[in-house]
């Protein structure tokens, strides 16, 4: 009976086509390790935030004078509302963690080299529109920090030259930020900017399936193929690393739990103190800072004594990340077989992202803002220091195929 259902569904619709192109049939190199889970869990808490985020625009009124207190009655009056609250609030930090890891191991591995320049290009955008999804839900509880960090961000596009003034005002739909502001960010954080995000998704594994997927090796397993046409090096993604990922998916449920129902706010890092106060127009908080996953930006935009000219900085900072395939000219992807120049780079890399990261949480004094210069100098110096040490890098032999 099931055989004869899927018939005639496959008569109408490629069901089985692809399950098989997309898990059965689709051959992954047999070498995977830990650092491969960051995709399938980002993919986890995707859905995770969008079940969450359909409960919570039930009881969510968005409008300036109800939208603190409609937060205030999903934690307080709707059953297990501070349970789906914080699940999303929680959901929002793991996907960044999970996405930072997820784009660390690109880098690690060469995941970006061809052919997958396409893949990583898709990834980025997906990260750039994962941010414009967080910050426009940032605003959303209305809060102090939500009303004045959205005011600190939005200013920013006022110093773009010509352009600057009529986008900012375009931005907000007010010359304040106001009810018309809030209206329009719920209107792009809940319809608008999760279509992107899915097709983006779709396109960024569609692009990695055409391809192949890239090994801690980085070897191409399509190079050795048997006389079927099936790599010798690969296994079927379905059941080897489906059920893998399952054991993935438990050990991060676990320290999603553990986030979730021992500290939620993470201590001021993950839900502000400032945020669980109504927005004050007439109140300036005495430290405005991002959530921590845009404080590394943050911290470059400080850097900068210039506004116009710290705008270009957290621009290019992101910008540049877009043309790493392009910057990295050398011809061998994993960092097991690059030169010692490619490893302390991007040990250096990482410090500088972190010390960044750190830095923008705090406030500016001299000594920290002469600190976060010294880590953006670092931060774009990999990039330039990787596009001259790369051309003529010392590597080791790669071998032809997937030994273990």
């Amino acid at each position: 009976m099931f055989k004869s259902l899927m018939t005639w569904v496959d008569d109408r619709f490629p069901a089985t086509k692809m399950w098989n192109e997309h898990l059965a049939e689709y051959y992954a190199p047999k070498n995977f390790n830990f650092w491969y889970f960051f995709g399938s869990l980002a993919l986890l808490v995707l859905v995770i935030q969008i079940i969450s985020g359909i409960f919570l625009t039930m009881h969510y009124k968005p409008d300036g004078a109800m939208a603190f207190a409609s937060v205030e009655y999903i934690m307080r009056d709707v059953p297990y509302g501070w349970l789906i609250r914080y699940i999303h609030s929680t959901g929002a930090t793991a996907f960044f963690v999970v996405v930072y890891l997820h784009m660390f191991r690109g880098l690690m591995y060469g995941s970006f080299k061809k052919p997958r320049e396409l893949v990583w290009l898709f990834g980025m955008f997906i990260y750039l529109a994962l941010m414009a999804e967080a910050f426009m839900g940032y605003l959303l509880p209305w809060g102090q920090m939500s009303f004045w960090g959205a005011q600190v961000i939005i200013s920013l596009f006022g110093a773009l030259p010509i352009i600057g003034e009529p986008l900012t005002l375009w931005i907000r739909g007010d010359f304040v930020i106001s009810d018309a502001t809030l209206n329009r960010f719920f209107a792009l954080h809940v319809i608008a900017l999760p279509i992107v995000l899915l097709g983006l998704v779709v396109a960024h594994i569609i692009a990695l399936h055409e391809v192949g997927s890239n090994n801690p090796e980085g070897i191409e397993i399509k190079k050795h193929k048997d006389e079927n046409g099936i790599p010798l090096d690969g296994i079927p993604f379905h059941p080897y690393y489906s059920v893998k990922d399952i054991v993935g998916v438990i050990v991060f449920l676990m320290f999603f739990s553990l986030v979730l129902f021992f500290a939620p706010e993470g201590g001021g890092y993950l839900l502000e103190h400032a945020n669980f106060i109504p927005s004050d127009p007439l109140k300036t908080p005495e430290h405005i800072a991002p959530v921590w996953y845009f404080t590394p930006f943050y911290a470059i935009l400080r850097a900068v004594p210039d506004k116009l000219m710290g705008v270009i900085a957290m621009g290019g900072a992101i910008v540049v990340l877009f043309l790493l395939p392009w910057i990295d000219q050398c011809k061998v992807k994993s960092v097991r077989y690059r030169g010692l120049s490619f490893k302390i780079l991007l040990a250096v890399f990482v410090i500088s992202f972190v010390a960044l990261g750190r830095l923008g949480m705090l406030p500016a004094t001299p000594f920290l803002t002469l600190l976060s210069q010294i880590f953006s100098v670092l931060y774009f110096g990999f990039f330039i220091a990787l596009y001259f040490t790369s051309k003529n890098e010392k590597t080791k032999p790669v071998p032809e195929r997937i030994t273990k």
